[in-house]
């Protein structure tokens, strides 16, 4: 899923993206506004995150724009202004959502995943299918969420992607490359940490013992597995 960050400070863009490949984005970087618009005519990316004050074109004009394109593609500003009068502006452009800088990695996530909901479920599904199960937990990959007894657990969009392809390879061993392929992409540079990293962190939420994970199950050398309990 491709996302346009239209930003001009430096350092807030390259934290954006940061945060965004790291939940399983691959964002699409503009320094201005008409940077942003041009990649949009070129890219067509599955939402937009816009700062106001950018060089070249605002932010206001670049999501006009965007709208003028498409009635449906979201859109979230990312500002330093805080006033109420820019809020509502932004709203009545059309923009879904509006954070303020500064702002903490766990609140841009928690709208970034609100706003991929959105997405997946206006297409339908974030796959072919709208749930499947793995031993007691139910995947549900348009809502980015499992599911065991009352609890519930959120999932990053790499997550979710790790599952349904070992769910569909069930009681087949998917090797490490085939899951960066898949999970990360074809540009992305292979590290074994990385996904180990990725996994340790799935197994804490989702397994009921980590230590013997019965979900996404370790088959050393050469990648993961599920087998389906018997």
């Amino acid at each position: 899923m491709r996302v346009l960050i239209a930003e001009d400070d430096l350092h807030t863009r390259n934290g954006l993206a940061e945060i965004l490949a790291a939940e399983g984005y691959e964002p699409l970087l503009a320094a201005d506004g008409r940077a942003a618009l041009a990649l949009f005519e070129q890219q067509r990316p599955d939402f937009v995150c816009l700062d106001i004050m950018m060089p070249g074109r605002s932010g206001y004009e670049v999501c006009r724009q965007i709208r003028g394109a498409s009635a449906s593609v979201p859109i979230i500003f990312i500002s330093a202004k805080s006033e109420e009068i820019d809020k509502v502006l932004g709203l009545e452009l059309g923009a879904d959502d509006f954070i303020v800088k500064p702002f903490g990695v766990s609140e841009v996530v928690a709208r970034i995943r609100a706003v991929t909901r959105r997405c997946l479920q206006q297409r339908g599904a974030a796959s072919s299918v709208t749930s499947f199960r793995m031993d007691d937990l139910q995947v549900l990959p348009a809502e980015l969420r499992a599911r065991r007894d009352e609890q519930t657990f959120e999932l990053s969009l790499r997550e979710v992607k790790l599952l349904e392809l070992l769910w569909r390879h069930q009681g087949q061993v998917v090797d490490r490359g085939r899951i960066f392929d898949h999970c990360w992409g074809l540009k992305h540079v292979p590290n074994s940490r990385t996904l180990d990293q990725t996994v340790s962190q799935l197994r804490k939420r989702i397994e009921r013992d980590p230590k013997a994970p019965r979900i996404v199950q370790t088959v050393h050398g050469v990648g993961y597995r599920y087998e389906e309990p018997r």
